[in-house]
């Protein structure tokens, strides 16, 4: 089925019966957004609102459901992707298996965007105000929309369509200090292609034109948040995914996807900002309130019978983990290509994504030397800390795979690995004073942080334990240390204080370091609650990795510095308590769960998933 709508998607889902459609009332002001939470979590399918409490159009969320549910509304042009994909890494396939790559020639003619006049998203123009009002969390700032696509035209060739950037960058319409009527918030990240074309405005003093479309194709949205290798652009994936080329409106403003559902079309000064947020984002926080660009309205524009979609971000698992899921179903056989020597890079959803980066690399160009230490591991490891939005990883861990047995998403067994083999004295490398991803707060400032490499090759060196040891001894204020996973303690602290901070973690250190079982553990998290961090994997990932800052909340057992290289003796030990810095986390609003769990009472279709 190639869409070309919103409605298109949601009757196709219908029709497969993976949609549950809601006729009484809901309300975009937290309700709606609680229901999709639920619902995802629970394995739910589609939902179309088609009754939204102050809003004239029907609102349609959960499109992709499941992986599983994402490869069926892409069955007619998801193979034909992969194997372009296969061509584009291996040329010489084509001729070698000339039947099996038959249609690449047709899906190739598809990927050319074409300009046209006019398209159905210009049928009708509306207030700005009227566009859905969504707020999801209690402290977001506004409404927002979550699954915009940003169109910007290249200030250097504003004809050529091969050069618009598209991205999923998040878009507030109401709140702060917008006019509700001319003026949309844009926040975009460091690392993001619209960042390009900004810079280009502001060099010639000039005006970005900028259209935020939503819904058409949902091609549109998983190909504004693909990372693409070099030569392939957004519009053209999402035409070879769509399976049509995708249709751009030119005249006096930016391109504009001629098949969405709605559009947004105006101009961004590049040298004025306004403040945006806060909201609730996916590192599972408030991502809080920051100056920003914004968008002087020209144009709203919506297609008939106009079905605005959604999403709803927070701590991983959400509608956007099947993105990340079908990104790596696509991207995992290129990055062999992107970055020589890696067989294989997982960005971990349970930590948020940029956090957390687990890589499989090799070491092939000294094999005649028997050494268990990394070598081209750390030249990969700089390669992936350099590419695109990889750089924005605070934690790599990387290691060889000579013999293809490891899994890179089972990501318990893949720590496991390493710390069966990890030495702290030498494997560990760091990056200070870098930048973080915009979202990150556990930093020291927008942008800024660090980063550490753990790499790790070899034979095991030692056997993981599985039990707290019964001869333990902490620290006053310490208690309860938990077993997270074989080689990984939980361990609660005292809570954080700028004053005291640092000074508790190298306390545990010292009292550690006379305790040989307790040293056994290679890892040990310092956190606020050790119950909370070792009921699941899932969330020992998400508080440590979102609430610690490698170069200041590492310390070690009997740590030393040599030759400037920083290293311990005994465990390595992640202060993950939350700083007095950090974003808050997200809480639902207690009015709203009892009002969504109200309607689960009521029964019906619904009720199974809330």
């Amino acid at each position: 089925m190639k869409h070309r709508s919103t409605r298109e998607v949601v009757e196709d889902l219908r029709r497969g019966q993976r949609l549950i459609e809601v006729t009484d009332e809901v309300d975009p002001h937290l309700e709606i957004a609680e229901i999709q939470r639920r619902v995802y979590a629970n394995g739910g399918p589609g939902l179309l609102f088609s009754n939204v409490r102050g809003c004239r159009f029907p609102m349609a969320s959960n499109l992709f459901a499941s992986l599983e549910q994402a490869r069926y509304l892409f069955r007619d042009t998801l193979e034909s992707v992969r194997r372009l994909i296969e061509i584009k890494l291996d040329p010489s396939a084509l001729p070698k298996h000339p039947v099996r790559y038959a249609g690449v020639p047709l899906t190739a003619m598809t990927m050319l965007p074409r300009r046209v006049r006019r398209g159905p998203v210009m049928a009708n123009a509306c207030p700005l105000s009227d566009l859905p009002q969504l707020k999801c969390w209690p402290d977001d700032g506004g409404a927002f929309v979550t699954l915009p696509q940003v169109l910007s035209a290249d200030p250097l060739a504003p004809d050529n369509l091969m050069r618009v950037n598209l991205g999923m960058y998040r878009v507030q319409l109401s709140g702060n200090q917008y006019d509700p009527q001319s003026q949309v918030g844009l926040h975009y990240q460091i690392h993001r292609g619209i960042g390009v074309h900004h810079r280009a405005a502001m060099d010639r003093g000039e005006e970005l034109r900028v259209a935020i479309t939503a819904g058409g194709s949902p091609a549109m949205s998983l190909a504004a948040v693909m990372p693409l290798p070099e030569g392939l652009t957004e519009l053209t994936f999402a035409g070879a995914l769509a399976g049509r080329r995708t249709r751009m409106i030119r005249g006096d403003h930016a391109p504009v996807y001629a098949d969405a559902d709605f559009a947004i079309v105006g101009r961004i000064d590049p040298t004025a900002t306004m403040p945006e947020g806060p909201f609730g984002d996916h590192l599972g926080y408030y991502s809080l309130e920051h100056p920003f660009p914004f968008m002087r309205v020209e144009k709203v524009w919506h297609r008939d019978d106009a079905v605005w979609p959604f999403t709803v971000v927070g701590r991983p698992p959400q509608e956007d983990t099947t993105f990340g899921q079908l990104i790596h179903e696509l991207t995992d056989p290129i990055i062999p290509s992107v970055i020589p020597g890696v067989k294989a890079v997982h960005a971990v959803d349970a930590s948020g994504v940029h956090p957390l980066l687990l890589a499989i690399g090799s070491e092939r160009y000294m094999p005649t030397l028997d050494a268990a230490e990394p070598q081209e591991l750390l030249t990969q490891a700089n390669a992936i800390l350099g590419n695109g939005q990889l750089s924005l990883a605070k934690y790599l861990w990387i290691t060889d795979d000579p013999e293809n047995k490891l899994k890179i998403h089972d990501v318990e067994r893949f720590i496991r690995h390493i710390l069966e083999r990890v030495d702290w004295r030498r494997d560990l490398h760091f990056h200070t004073r870098t930048t973080i991803d915009t979202l990150d707060y556990s930093g020291t400032g927008l942008n800024q942080g660090s980063k550490v490499v753990i790499a790790a090759r070899g034979s095991a060196c030692r056997e993981l334990p599985h039990e707290v040891p019964t001869d333990l001894s902490l620290p006053h204020g310490f208690e309860n240390a938990r077993v997270v996973m074989p080689g990984v303690l939980a361990i609660g602290a005292p809570k954080y204080s700028a004053d005291a901070g640092a000074h508790e973690a190298n306390e545990l250190a010292s009292a550690l370091s006379a305790q040989q079982a307790a040293k056994s553990f290679p890892l040990i998290t310092i956190c606020d609650d050790a119950d909370f961090a070792s009921t699941n994997a899932n969330n020992w990932l998400w508080l440590t990795f979102t609430r610690s800052n490698p170069a200041t909340d590492i310390c070690g057992v009997d740590e030393f510095v040599l030759d400037k290289h920083w290293g311990c003796r005994g465990p390595l030990l992640i202060d993950a308590r939350v700083k007095p810095h950090h974003a808050p986390p997200l809480i639902e609003d207690r009015e709203t769960l009892a009002k969504v769990d109200a309607r689960a009472a009521r029964g019906g279709p619904l009720a199974a998933y809330l």
